[in-house]
């Protein structure tokens, strides 16, 4: 516990459990807060991350979305112990229980194909947040909307648009596309009702753990379009076709599927042109004039 932070996150887990740490190591956590495994006295090991001045409500809104996932009863999340935005001298945490990590196996990615479609079948109140807490590194809006045309249009791209041009990320063109289809969506609508959704599903943010079994984390939670989630695992690659095709048995895709995949696309390849420029410009500006 060399540092500050991981000395006030020892103790703070100290308080939780009533047990002593014996030790605490650096694991990968993302790019924005500290992360620990950290071992108590009594043999159990526990995820913790904590920052020293998050955003409002960051902590507090991941544990939200986790246990809105975790309640689907679908795929496997983390449980989580305890949790604090902080503020002011209080410290700022999230603790949740540790997973081994281990080989996928055959069934593996298959089971989380099935468990997927579960999780997306079970639904949301509406596109968007019913506490309207914004999620990702853009801090992307999540009001609520009846129509995913509505939601895609008003919450992702006309945000990113204007955040784009600010930074100056995109070409101008690219720029005033994405701004006219975002006033067209409703040709794409098909009319799915809100699926329940991780939001930001890469390979990063699903862990297997020792018996081959699939673990999402690290959610943007949100009610939004089935193919969102399945088009961001088809992005950055990392999950098997039989995840796919177990998915579709599950929870068959609406016909025109295929055609959308770029369009579900566009809003991450907008952020990561803002936030890293390189070939995510023009990945983005491809996918923008498809539509």
């Amino acid at each position: 516990m060399a540092s500050t932070g991981a000395s006030a996150l020892g103790a703070a887990v100290e308080s939780l459990t009533g047990r002593h740490v014996v030790r605490m190591t650096v694991v990968r956590g993302g790019d924005f807060a500290a992360a620990y495994r950290v071992e108590i006295d009594d043999g159990t090991s526990l995820f913790a991350k904590t920052h020293p001045s998050p955003p409002t409500g960051f902590f507090t809104t991941e544990a939200a979305g986790l246990a809105w996932l975790r309640s689907a009863g679908a795929v496997a999340v983390p449980e989580i112990l305890a949790v604090s935005d902080g503020g002011g001298p209080l410290l700022a945490y999230l603790v949740m229980e540790w997973i081994d990590e281990g080989p996928a196996r055959t069934a593996t990615e298959a089971d989380l194909g099935r468990d997927l479609a579960r999780l997306h079948r079970a639904g949301a109140p509406a596109f968007g947040r019913s506490d309207r807490r914004t999620t990702g590194s853009r801090a992307l809006p999540n009001e609520p909307c009846s129509t995913w045309s509505e939601f895609y249009a008003s919450n992702r791209l006309l945000p990113l648009a204007r955040l784009a041009a600010d930074a100056r990320a995109l070409p101008v063109p690219a720029i005033v596309r994405l701004e006219r289809l975002a006033e067209g969506l409703d040709a794409y609508d098909d009319g799915q009702p809100p699926s329940r959704l991780h939001g930001d599903l890469w390979a990063g943010n699903r862990l297997v753990d020792t018996a081959g079994r699939s673990w999402l984390v690290d959610p943007a939670a949100h009610g939004g379009h089935r193919e969102f989630d399945l088009a961001m695992m088809r992005l950055f690659g990392g999950f098997g076709p039989a995840c796919f095709t177990a998915y579709d048995q599950e929870f068959p895709l609406r016909e025109g599927w295929a055609e959308r995949v770029s369009l579900h696309q566009i809003a991450p390849l907008v952020v990561h042109a803002i936030k890293f420029g390189g070939h995510y410009v023009d990945a983005a500006v491809r996918a923008i004039s498809e539509y």
